[in-house]
């Protein structure tokens, strides 16, 4: 029989297609089954990682000041990326998401923030790394009872808008002017005292408040950079050829891998990763004019530091 006579036969016009004649429910039983619309997963808020301090965290007298200034946020509009920009791209590099803030003010204490910015700064956030004045106290260089009392302001004042915010105390390093010139408070002594005497001092405060989690050892991190070899431990003398100075000419700030170094040990206490991990090729490095073999030298000292508790 021809195609246009069982068209016709079931009714229909050439070019139209013929109805099933299956019951009704053995077509809905082979029909495909519903499926419920997937809804994507709610993306998980970065956490919030607030930096308070001075020179020291702004970077200041290298390329790493401004650098990468829009990658996190200055409380102040100072346009600052320093330390915390670097942590950013550290973050970012691991997979990890960090909303990084920083609120700093060049040759200020703990107290000058809590008196006159904590404004800008009070209110709830994850993590909180406070970083002293480079002495303690200007008037009396080495004595901890103000930076004491300022942590004890500012752990409250976190402690209120967050119970379970983490806060740690950066203790920084030893400053070459302080120790090789006459004059110095740590002047005569090994170059690795005064990072010592800042580390205690942190130690102290972190167990006089329990409120402070931990303490970052940037300073210890320096100390083993120029007790292995890697950085020169006197940048008066011109000896260290071939080793990294750690300061800026000043012999006081941090040179471009002195802050490296700095961030370094920061990202790894704070997210318990190897820092050796971000690899020699490293990408703020790169950027900052650091080679492969001084990215991945700093980076073992950063690791090495952080695996001996120091």
């Amino acid at each position: 029989m021809s195609g246009a006579v069982l068209l016709a036969l079931a009714g229909c016009a050439p070019g139209q297609a013929v109805a099933s004649t299956a019951p009704h429910g053995e077509a809905a039983a082979s029909a495909p089954a519903p499926t419920a619309s997937s809804t994507p997963p709610a993306k998980t808020a970065p956490k919030t990682i607030l930096f308070i301090g001075n020179s020291f965290t702004q970077g200041a007298h290298s390329a790493a000041r401004n650098w990468r200034a829009g990658s996190v946020t200055d409380l102040n509009n100072a346009g600052y990326g320093g330390v915390p920009a670097l942590f950013k791209l550290f973050a970012e590099q691991a997979g990890l998401d960090y909303d990084v803030s920083l609120e700093t003010q060049g040759g200020k204490s703990l107290g000058f923030h809590y008196d006159e910015r904590r404004q800008l700064f009070d209110r709830s956030w994850d993590i909180v790394v406070l970083q002293e004045f480079s002495t303690l106290d200007r008037a009396k260089p080495g004595d901890p009872t103000d930076y004491m009392r300022n942590i004890d302001r500012l752990a409250a004042l976190f402690k209120a808008r967050n119970p379970a915010v983490d806060i740690r105390l950066a203790a920084t390093w030893t400053r070459a002017d302080q120790t090789y010139k006459s004059g110095g408070h740590w002047y005569g002594k090994p170059v690795t005292a005064m990072a010592d005497d800042l580390r205690a001092a942190a130690d102290r405060a972190r167990s006089a408040n329990p409120s402070v989690a931990g303490i970052v050892p940037v300073g210890q991190a320096w100390n083993r950079a120029m007790t292995s070899g890697v950085a020169d431990p006197n940048p008066y003398d011109g000896i260290g050829y071939g080793q990294l100075d750690l300061w800026a000419y000043d012999h006081y700030h941090a040179s471009v891998a002195g802050y490296y170094l700095s961030a370094l040990v920061t990202f790894g206490a704070i997210t318990g990763i190897d820092p050796t991990t971000l690899g020699a090729k490293e990408k703020g490095a790169d950027e900052l004019g650091l080679s492969d073999a001084q990215a991945a030298a700093l980076q073992r000292v950063a690791r090495d530091t952080l695996a001996n508790g120091s």
